[in-house]
């Protein structure tokens, strides 16, 4: 049995359905303040910031504005998924409740570690109902926005046996090459192929997720 650390936005949440209108919204909102140009933006250009956490985000994607301004920016854009959330508009991949049952039936520990806020991790405990499967969760605002691969050394000594590392982004790969474990690359999720090399296995669909764990408790 192995402790197996998931990623949530693009491995297990279907984040796309509430963050792209919400992104687009709050976009709108900016360059209709005349902070930015007024331009449309492709579904693969807001995806590849699902997984940083939301100050790096807007550190990234807009240095140039004020700080009061990015700021701004981004509760505005939280508070909109959250809305969306709250009226039903968000769901977990088609299969993600069975993977996640056939992992717990399995006798895993099953470990939620997310570049999110407290808010957002809490909504969608609520909302989904994790705690049916999850034993412990994780968000890096509970440890001041450090990189995943830091937080995992924070709460690894509260937990006995193997870690697998799952997840769509580099953060995830990253945490599992900075710390000598293993880890399984979902590529159906919005991180590219290339920054999933280095997993030891990639999936390209959810079901996918139970045998590449089944290998690598094996090997």
């Amino acid at each position: 049995m192995a402790n197996l650390v998931f990623d949530y936005d693009g491995t297990l949440h279907n984040s796309m359905l509430t963050y792209a209108p919400a992104f687009r919204d709050t976009m709108k909102w900016l360059s209709d303040s005349g902070y930015i140009a007024d331009r449309e933006y492709s579904d693969k250009e807001i995806s590849y910031w699902l997984g940083f956490n939301s100050t790096d985000m807007w550190g990234n994607f807009h240095p140039e504005l004020d700080i009061t301004i990015r700021e701004t920016a981004r509760k505005k854009l939280g508070e909109n998924m959250a809305h969306r959330l709250d009226s039903g508009e968000g769901a977990l991949y088609t299969g993600a409740e069975e993977m996640l049952t056939a992992l717990k039936n399995a006798g895993h520990t099953i470990i939620f570690l997310s570049n999110c806020r407290v808010h957002y991790m809490e909504r969608a405990k609520r909302l989904f109902g994790l705690e049916k499967w999850f034993d412990h969760f994780y968000c890096c605002e509970e440890f001041d926005f450090i990189p995943k691969y830091e937080i995992f050394r924070r709460f690894a000594p509260d937990h006995k046996g193997e870690y697998i590392i799952i997840g769509d982004r580099f953060h995830d790969i990253e945490t599992a090459a900075q710390n000598g474990l293993r880890s399984i690359g979902c590529s159906y999720g919005y991180g590219s192929r290339e920054e999933l090399s280095k997993a030891d296995i990639i999936v390209d669909t959810i079901t996918d997720i139970p045998n590449a764990v089944e290998k690598l408790t094996e090997a």
